[in-house]
């Protein structure tokens, strides 16, 4: 569990430690707006895109080939951007550094899925939380403290560091062995993506990430510019959305063997659309200006936070719980479903430029992910 923890760890960083210093990469690099947004958005569309590819080496070669030839890559990326003073560059570099982070963030939830099952399985992803949790909310305030009293390119030079440390501790860990005989990558992800209830729940739990990160990738520009935040403040207040994230994993952890994934996945859903709703409703009124409006709108993006905490672990091992039979491939995909989401969501808001495009898009994500949740509850059973 340990290096399934930092593995997530280490990968959500790789967005909060860089975000608190964003509008300063915009200046040095001289990026317009929507291009810095988009080395975010990037990030998350290239952790995407490589997810089943690292699910299909982690199955055919071994979980160990694949968490090598991710950590490797990743270092390597984050060497590159402490150096680089090109924002052409940042943008490849960024995607490739997602590259790296999925195939990372894949194998960590794939050892966890090879050890436990169902709402086991659940209580070990929520742990898996903590560890998001600590990146989201440890990593902004990291990264607040590196761009407010040193440079954002040593936030990537921490990245290394950790990798590293991963891959020493890591060193000896036993893992599973690839397979042979293993059914096609195409035919396996075809096969799963012809159950409704994994596609369902991998998507219900894609779309409600997605609307979390669209409010991410805009939230330094709100909070620093819209409401004049220092970048430290800013940092600090990723902290406040660790503890939100921190309470809803622990909510999932004490409470799935007695309520059953199946009911926390449709009341996050449901409960994550209504306060995007709420949250998109009182920014587009007007209403969350000023140091009150702040407030407001800190305690929303607190409680849409919380909301994904209790939707996600639950979206992922239900989806999983859908494919036993296709080991790596079931996860990754999973992973793919849920990275591409997000990051579709954040290249379309960084493409529709408006100021408020954000608010638009995380309201319809959240509606969409209540009424991917309720077409799961529905769906017929595998094999019923």
């Amino acid at each position: 569990m340990l290096i399934a923890c930092l593995l997530v760890f280490v990968t959500q960083m790789a967005t909060t430690v860089y975000l608190p210093s964003l509008p300063k990469v915009m200046s040095e690099l001289s990026l317009s707006r929507p291009l810095a947004e988009a080395t975010v958005a990037v990030f998350v569309m290239g952790a995407a895109l490589a997810v089943p590819l690292w699910g299909d080496i982690a199955q055919r070669r071994g979980r160990r080939v694949a968490l090598n030839g991710s950590l490797a890559l990743f270092v390597l990326c984050d060497l590159l951007l402490a150096l680089t003073n090109s924002g052409a560059i940042m943008l490849v570099l960024r995607a490739a550094q997602g590259i790296a982070a999925g195939g990372c963030a894949i194998v960590g939830r794939i050892v966890v899925r090879d050890a436990w099952s169902g709402d086991e399985l659940v209580k070990r992803l929520s742990l898996l939380s903590v560890a998001f949790i600590t990146a989201m909310g440890g990593g902004q305030f990291i990264g607040g403290l590196i761009g407010q009293y040193g440079h954002w390119r040593y936030g990537f030079l921490l990245l290394a560091t950790i990798g590293l440390a991963i891959a020493w501790l890591g060193r000896n860990l036993p893992l599973q062995a690839g397979g042979v005989g293993q059914s096609g990558i195409l035919s396996s992800y075809r096969e799963l993506l012809a159950r409704p209830r994994f596609l369902y729940a991998s998507c219900a739990g894609g779309a409600g990430f997605a609307a979390i990160v669209v409010l991410q990738q805009a939230s330094p520009f709100l909070f620093q510019q819209h409401y004049g935040l220092s970048v430290a403040a800013y940092g600090a207040v990723g902290l406040l959305l660790g503890a939100a994230y921190f309470a809803g994993a622990l909510l999932v952890n004490r409470s799935v063997l007695r309520l059953g994934a199946a009911r926390l996945l449709k009341g996050g859903s449901v409960s994550l659309a209504l306060i995007a709703l709420m949250l998109a409703g009182c920014w587009l009124s007007g209403g969350l200006d000023g140091a009150s409006g702040m407030v407001g709108f800190l305690l929303l993006y607190g409680l849409l936070t919380f909301c994904q905490a209790v939707l996600f672990p639950n979206s992922m091992a239900l989806a999983v719980s859908e494919g036993p039979d296709h080991g790596a491939h079931a996860m990754a995909l999973c992973g793919f479903l849920l990275q591409t989401l997000a990051g579709l969501a954040a290249i379309g808001a960084v493409l529709l430029r408006a100021g408020s495009a954000w608010a638009w898009a995380m309201a319809a994500l959240g509606l969409l992910c209540a009424l991917l949740a309720m077409a799961w509850a529905v769906a017929p059973r595998r094999g019923a």
